[in-house]
């Protein structure tokens, strides 16, 4: 698999590490090692990190949360995550920029798709923040939006388990890993790989997923050299 530009989606919870909580900074220094290295490799990447470790909206709501307020709280949490990146990623000498769905110019600039894409030309790693800027979506429709609009290769959702499995691994011993599927045995299957709405969005786009575990160091280099570590989704 040769990509030259991909989406990289983050899982908030991931950044957690083993505290349970917040940001751990050895898992943020990895992730930024690891994106550090797929750059040195001539790929363009931008990234849409989740917000979990700090505020999930659908689940403030759950709580008795206004649901828009929630997913504007949510939406902030991915911002601060992306900043964590980005100071990360400035630290090892990788040049970025944060942008953010919703106007807050002095902590990033207003996201648009033509900027997105100069600054990617130009060799930065683009760290997509604040979702979509709209309450009722996810992160992961987030994700897919970003990379139909910057016309990526491929959409990589680095998740804490190494690909897509028949029932969930970590519920079920007996489930089975997928090496590849269609995203109509995903819906006909009802596998929560990502949300209806993205499900929709990357299959009718034909934007093709790769599922793999991000959590273990040196997977990223695997993915983008066509290494065997998760599962890929196909349109047909």
């Amino acid at each position: 698999m040769q990509f030259k530009r991909v989406l990289l989606k983050l899982s908030g919870e991931s950044l957690m590490g083993k505290q349970g909580y917040g940001i751990d900074t050895e898992r943020l220094g990895q992730y930024a090692e690891q994106i550090g290295a797929a750059v040195r490799q001539g790929v363009q990447v931008a990234i849409v990190i989740g917000g979990g470790n700090i505020f999930r909206g659908l689940s403030g709501a759950a709580k008795g949360f206004d649901r828009v307020k929630g997913d504007q709280m949510g939406m902030l949490a991915t911002v601060i995550n992306s900043l964590a990146l980005s100071s990360a990623l400035n630290a090892i000498g990788v040049k970025n920029q944060v942008l953010t769905a919703i106007r807050m110019e002095p902590v990033g600039e207003f996201y648009s798709a033509d900027k997105a894409i100069r600054l990617l030309d130009q060799g930065y790693v683009v760290i997509c923040s604040a979702g979509t800027g709209n309450p009722f979506f996810t992160t992961d429709t987030g994700s897919s939006l970003r990379a139909i609009e910057l016309q990526c290769d491929v959409m990589f959702k680095g998740t804490r388990v190494d690909g897509i499995y028949t029932a969930d691994p970590e519920k079920d011993p007996t489930a089975v890993k997928f090496d590849t599927i269609t995203y109509d045995e995903i819906l006909q299957r009802g596998l929560k790989v990502m949300d209806l709405t993205a499900t929709a969005m990357c299959k009718e786009n034909r934007m093709p997923v790769y599922v793999f575990n991000m959590d273990v160091y040196g997977n990223l280099s695997k993915v983008l050299a066509g290494e065997p570590v998760g599962t890929f989704v196909t349109v047909k």
